[in-house]
């Protein structure tokens, strides 16, 4: 069951989007986990949460832009799907393609930073951060290209090695109550908390997380049906191959069907058919 809105972790992919999309709050997510003073940033409205009725362009990464041209893609991870390496590149690649017009000088592309910021270890090496730049392989030289990829990880085990802010925060991005703010007591934390409380009193970010629940259920009842009726397709192709040549026509009026009790009785149609042909005349 969905957990309400009200009582969600920063964790959830939804609510860290619909925060970040306040770029104070992006400002002061991106000093949390970088260590460092981050410009203001403008968050573009085109990666933006929608909350209107096109629910299918919802987007839950976060894109923004600091005033000195430095881009930050920051997405929340939840479960390891493991094409995370693969899906920085692809995210790196996005960015860069949007920047440059037919003509433009490749030096004009910005440094750029993606970020995952995950419930779990990506590499299984017990680092809370892992930080990626290109370099040479023979002397270690950087490149100097101006991209980076930092993964985060909530469960990672060298604190001595990492800025209090971020274990602070990774600790926050789990656990986003009053009571662990007060108990770790970090103003910048405290910041952000309390524009995620204001966040969550508003109707209209409710009502974008609700659509956005029915949205995931349907996907995932629309994936079972649509695996079901693939599952038994095959097995009625299986039956009738063993009786001739399956024609074209069969098997696009198999994959066109979205009934999956509509193909259950094919399929029991294309066990008592003796020829492929005596099956054909059934469904057409």
């Amino acid at each position: 069951m969905s957990r309400q809105f009200k009582d969600l972790n920063l964790n959830n992919a939804f609510l860290f989007a619909a925060l970040a999309n306040d770029p104070e709050a992006c400002q002061l997510l991106l000093k949390l986990i970088l260590g460092r003073d981050i410009p203001k940033v403008n968050v573009k409205t085109e990666h933006n949460i929608l909350l209107n009725s096109d629910t299918k362009c919802v987007r839950l990464d976060v894109n923004a832009r600091s005033e000195y041209e430095v881009n930050y893609n920051v997405e929340a991870q939840n479960s390891n799907e493991h094409n995370i390496v693969r899906r920085s590149r692809f995210y790196q690649a996005q960015l860069d393609v949007a920047e440059l017009k037919p003509g433009d000088d490749y030096n004009k592309l910005p440094e750029s930073f993606v970020i995952f910021i995950c419930t779990f270890d990506p590499f299984g090496r017990g680092l809370y951060q892992y930080t990626f730049i290109e370099k040479c392989v023979e002397d270690g030289v950087p490149l100097g290209d101006g991209t980076c990829k930092i993964f985060f990880s909530t469960v990672g085990e060298n604190k001595e090695e990492v800025q209090k802010d971020l274990i602070e925060f990774l600790g926050y991005y789990e656990n986003s109550t009053d009571e662990y703010v007060n108990r770790v007591n970090n103003p910048l934390i405290t910041k952000l908390h309390e524009k995620m409380v204001m966040l969550k009193k508003s109707r209209e970010w409710e009502e974008g997380y609700m659509k956005f629940e029915e949205l995931l259920l349907r996907q995932r009842r629309d994936g079972h049906s649509e695996g079901l009726c693939r599952g038994v397709s095959n097995s009625i192709i299986t039956v009738l191959s063993k009786k001739g040549e399956v024609t074209n026509y069969i098997k696009e009026k198999l994959e066109a069907e979205t009934d999956v009790e509509v193909l259950n009785s094919w399929l029991n149609k294309a066990i008592e058919a003796t020829t492929i042909e005596e099956f054909a005349k059934v469904i057409n």
